[in-house]
């Protein structure tokens, strides 16, 4: 059985990555929204004090979306920039420093490290699903180095693994996880650190990084 529909078969135990309460505060991270043309983007540290601003007091986390396309954001970075590799493979969940992240199902811990360079994943964290289903993979990015689960750790769903990560440790990004989907075809054509795609790419993503929603349970 293939992902999401794996996820509707009664014996599949699936929690929520986070223990969250209340409405999300959604923010649009596309060349659309024109308050990102207005601040330095490279200064996460701006950007989070603004994200908090906003957030502070009716919510308590934040999303965006999946394949949205952030020419404005990621221009700033080279390794993007080269192929244009603007279209987001995941999404990305806003919540408080030092959160504890769960799987969401039955895992092994295929990959844990370290990615280095401003705008990358910095600590990230590469779950492995199988069972009765078609085996895929989960990939949290943006994560506490000192938090990061050993290789080959095996999770029961709900087992807490890592914690989101500071400025330092992170890539230098506002407070929040990257959750992308990877089936085995996406790893084997090199997908586990690659969060964006290219226009040209796009009619291949339902195959090799599809859609994380349904896997975000809360």
């Amino acid at each position: 059985m293939y992902y999401p529909y794996m996820l509707y078969n009664e014996n599949c135990r699936h929690e929520p990555v986070f223990k969250l309460k209340g409405d999300p505060f959604v923010i649009d991270l596309s060349y659309k929204n024109s308050l990102l043309e207005s601040i330095k983007i490279k200064d996460q540290k701006k950007f989070q004090m603004i994200l908090q601003e906003k957030m502070t007091p009716d919510f308590s986390w934040g999303f965006s979306g999946y394949l949205e396309r952030r020419d404005t954001v990621l221009c700033n970075y080279p390794q993007m920039r080269v192929d244009k590799r603007y279209y987001h493979l995941g999404v990305d969940i806003i919540v408080p420093l030092g959160t504890d992240l769960h799987s969401p199902l039955g895992a092994e811990v295929a990959d844990a490290g370290y990615e280095e360079g401003e705008g990358n994943y910095g600590c990230y964290v590469l779950l492995k699903h199988e069972g009765n289903f078609n085996t895929f993979y989960s990939f949290y990015g943006h994560l506490n180095r000192e938090s990061l689960p050993k290789k080959n750790t095996i999770l029961k769903a709900g087992d807490p693994f890592a914690k989101i990560g500071d400025f330092h440790e992170n890539g230098f990004w506002f407070h929040h996880t990257h959750m992308q989907i990877i089936t085995q075809q996406g790893l084997d054509r090199g997908y586990a650190l690659k969060g964006y795609c290219t226009e040209k790419d796009l009619g291949e993503m339902n195959d090799l990084c599809p859609s994380p929603i349904p896997l975000f349970k809360r």
